[in-house]
């Protein structure tokens, strides 16, 4: 018997081979980074088509945190921003499971991490970009419209009535009052000081720029951005994770539940590039609403 198990490499070599029908990622001393796409305007952009949410990404997360073997966690950030709420809810989930797991989490900026999709890239330990990525936007931007004017052309009288003074504010059928524009500002100051606090706090010393350059709203390719401290250095997933563990790390992407039944009821992650059950039905007003929205948006970046 002996002599038998010798001639088959012995028990070791029994163990190499079982191990060929072990998926790779469950190999001892296997290196992994799971990798997680975070994409589109963040927040509600009509209730047909939400946005990035923390509701829609919290379970890829979760996911991302829990791989076995994994030494850290890849964040590939394509956003132009959105949802100053849901903005920092998702950075903040973000910060939790990685003290939770004691994981690094690296970022990944793709065509636009701004305003809101840089606030959830300074989740990141270290954040990467390309040289042509579009980062910082650290502002606050509210508008509406006025047709006070047009209702009056056309013979349409404006009929409101509330309880409470202010309760009306801003509303685009009456003249713009100004007191409830420097209230509006108000709010964006005390919106935009949070956003400032919450950059300083996670890139500490490597900010680079006075905050009268930093924090007015302005944005920089990726190259300057490094520069001015908003990034670590320009670099690609693969090539960045590759040198840092070995050529054999295993990167699988965590994704949305892309089942039939998720697919029937919408359930798929916003966020994640992810269709919903309504997408393409002819005839919706929301939905062309929806899109002049986003793509003024990412317009605004160059895209």
């Amino acid at each position: 018997m002996s002599e038998q198990i010798s001639d088959r490499g012995g028990l070791p070599g029994l163990v190499d081979r079982l191990k060929r029908f072990i998926p790779a990622k469950f190999r001892p001393g296997t290196v992994v980074v799971p990798v997680v796409r975070l994409s589109g305007v963040i927040g509600a952009v009509t209730p047909l088509r939400p946005g990035m949410s923390l509701a829609g990404v919290a379970k890829i997360l979760e996911r991302a945190f829990a791989t076995r073997h994994a030494r850290a966690v890849a964040l590939v950030i394509n956003s132009p921003g959105g949802s100053p709420v849901q903005s920092r809810q998702i950075y903040l989930r973000i910060r939790q499971l990685a003290a939770e797991k004691n994981l690094p989490v690296l970022v990944f900026v793709e065509d636009v991490a701004a305003s809101g999709g840089y606030m959830i890239a300074c989740a990141g330990d270290e954040i990467f970009c390309d040289p042509s990525s579009i980062l910082g936007s650290i502002g606050v931007v509210g508008g509406s419209f006025g047709f006070q004017e047009l209702i009056r052309k056309i013979g349409v009288e404006r009929r409101l009535y509330t309880a409470g003074a202010h309760k009306a504010t801003l509303d685009p059928f009456l003249p713009e009052n100004p007191d409830d524009v420097a209230r509006l500002k108000a709010l964006q100051r005390e919106i935009h000081a949070i956003f400032i606090a919450l950059v300083k706090q996670s890139r500490g010393a490597r900010l680079k720029g006075a905050d009268d350059l930093l924090f007015t709203g302005e944005y920089w390719a990726g190259e300057t951005s490094v520069s001015l401290g908003l990034a670590d250095a320009v670099g690609d997933l693969r090539s960045t994770l590759r040198a840092r563990f070995g050529e054999k790390v295993l990167t699988p992407v965590v994704a949305p539940a892309s089942g039939i039944l998720s697919r029937l009821l919408g359930r798929q992650s916003s966020g994640a590039g992810a269709l919903t059950a309504l997408d393409g039905m002819p005839g919706l007003p929301d939905e062309l609403i929806s899109a002049l929205e986003t793509r003024a948006i990412w317009a605004k970046f160059g895209f």
